[in-house]
């Protein structure tokens, strides 16, 4: 059965964030809101963190998962970003947006894309999730919490209890998230093409 952690959004307490941390380091799966609907969230070495994801939303070894980075100093260890893409990047973050970025050899193969060895990063605008980020010291390993048969990410942490208690660890309440998801640039081929409109303004990056 999961546990069940209401932590506020804006003013997160620091011993609910410490449980959430400890939780992530002992390999455990939790359901995290951010600013663009909740997700699936593990460390980054928790191999079957992945695989639980996997099942959970009944996807294959091509899903392309995202880095939860707390700025943009650490995004930079995980992925390779140009210049041109450097300050794209650094001008529309921490906001709603995912990027594809080929992987430093600091992101475990098994978390690459097959083929293309790139990964997804994003940094976020939520008060709660970088607390979190900041305590870790660590990216998240994210997926977005869409589960199969359904097009929208989950945005009510209630609902996820009653839905995946006996299949996640955790679970944070902090009231009803957006539902739009992030924007999704590729940007592994040296220049930007928008892969999926979301929440964040995708003309900056339409050539």
């Amino acid at each position: 059965m999961a546990r069940y952690l209401d932590i506020h959004p804006d003013n997160p307490q620091p011993r609910l964030v410490t449980q959430v941390v400890e939780a992530l380091r002992d390999d455990q799966l939790i359901a995290y809101p951010t600013d663009s609907g909740y997700a699936l969230g593990a460390r980054l070495g928790n191999r079957e963190g992945r695989d639980r994801i996997l099942r959970i939303r009944d996807l294959d070894e091509r899903h392309h998962f995202t880095l939860m980075c707390k700025d943009f100093a650490q995004l930079g260890q995980f992925v390779h970003v140009d210049n041109a893409a450097f300050r794209a990047i650094k001008a529309a973050t921490p906001g709603p947006y995912t990027f594809i970025l080929p992987a430093t050899g600091e992101v475990p193969k098994r978390l690459m894309h097959p083929k293309k060895r790139t990964v997804g990063v994003r940094i976020p605008d939520h008060v709660l999730v970088c607390a979190i980020l900041e305590e870790l010291g660590e990216p998240i390993l994210t997926s977005t919490l869409i589960l199969p048969g359904e097009e929208e990410a989950r945005t009510m942490g209630w609902e996820i209890k009653e839905d995946l208690d006996h299949v996640v660890d955790i679970v944070i309440e902090a009231g009803e998230t957006s539902a739009q998801p992030t924007t999704v640039i590729d940007w592994s081929e040296g220049a930007p093409e928008v892969v999926r409109h979301g929440a964040g303004d995708a003309s900056r990056f339409e050539v």
